[in-house]
């Protein structure tokens, strides 16, 4: 059967999303090459310069198939968060509409897709003595605070994750507010029209074998070397940084907490647990339309799907 043409409407932009290593970077370089697009990494830790093997960030032969933004563009001594991503991607989406070509989000951190999505809300911006505050506090005193302070975000929160716990302190202790309720904002009113938001998920074995694969391949390709490295560069006084998935299990390491075995075996399993919570969080804040990914399927067939369904999408439309 003859392929029919594909069209999308010129306002749309495409996000694919979805856990750690579902495959999600190899589609969309194959959306982008085939419809003309250009790659907005959705990583927030992709866009630091030298956090390359943990972070499996795109290499150089990928980047030159299709361009990529947001890779790249900060180093270690400068912080990244959510309201820098909105100004730099709505920057980017505007630049590869007037070349005529489509914008493609990729990427897990789903915060940052749905800041861009639906807007920041009210959060205030970073106050650097009460956050210097909260760093002085264990992450088990913390999470007491949040459950007393705001229960709704402390059972939805990454409780594994310091600096998320950290930021919603400080948004509540900084306007006396629970950081629920400045989120509730949020949804209200379509800021970005136009996306279409595809998430890929596999199954439970099918999915901890590619994990576990791609821990082996990250310390085989030199993930410590790396962090040694990114060290002295840095890492370890960029608090965001050092706590990305892998680089602070490899920091432990270094310093005597486990031996290298036991810290791949760490990294696996922090990895599934990630992946989990990624699942969670999408299937709760952002409208995906899901496709289920079968252990044989490539990224050509898994492309070729979403063009399908993104024409689809923009016929209904007309």
């Amino acid at each position: 059967m003859a392929a029919r043409e594909q069209t999308i409407a010129k306002d749309r932009f495409l996000a694919i999303v979805g856990p750690t290593a579902v495959g999600k970077s190899a589609v969309a370089l194959q959306l982008a090459e085939q419809l003309q697009g250009e790659i907005i990494s959705v990583d927030s830790m992709q866009v630091y310069r030298g956090m390359d093997i943990g972070t499996a960030k795109p290499p150089a032969e990928d980047r030159q198939r299709a361009p990529h933004h947001l890779v790249d563009i900060i180093d270690l001594e400068t912080t990244f968060d959510a309201a820098q991503f909105v100004r730099l991607a709505a920057e980017a989406v505007g630049e590869i509409r007037a070349r005529g070509r489509l914008p493609v989000f990729c990427g897990g951190t789903g915060l940052y897709l749905k800041a861009f999505l639906e807007g920041l809300g009210r959060a205030p911006a970073s106050d650097s003595s009460v956050r210097a505050e909260l760093e002085k506090l264990s992450i088990e005193e913390m999470l007491r605070e949040l459950a007393l302070r705001d229960p709704e975000t402390y059972e939805r929160i990454d409780r594994q994750n310091p600096r998320r716990v950290i930021r919603a302190l400080e948004v509540i202790r900084v306007t006396g507010e629970p950081f629920s309720r400045q989120r509730s904002d949020w949804g209200k009113a379509d800021a970005r029209p136009g996306a279409l938001i595809f998430g890929l998920k596999r199954n439970h074995a099918d999915l901890q074998r590619r994990i576990d694969a791609r821990v082996e391949r990250m310390f085989g390709q030199g993930l410590v070397a790396e962090t040694k490295e990114l060290l002295k560069a840095g890492l370890a006084e960029n608090r965001t940084a050092a706590q990305a998935l892998g680089y602070r299990q490899v920091i432990e390491h270094l310093r005597g907490a486990r031996s290298l075995q036991e810290t791949v075996a760490l990294v696996k399993t922090r990895t599934r647990q990630f992946a989990k919570r990624q699942m969670t969080w999408f299937r709760r804040q952002l409208p995906v339309c899901w496709i289920q990914v079968e252990p044989g399927d490539t990224p050509e067939r898994l492309s070729a799907i979403l063009k399908d369904l993104s024409a689809d999408h923009d016929s209904e439309d007309q």
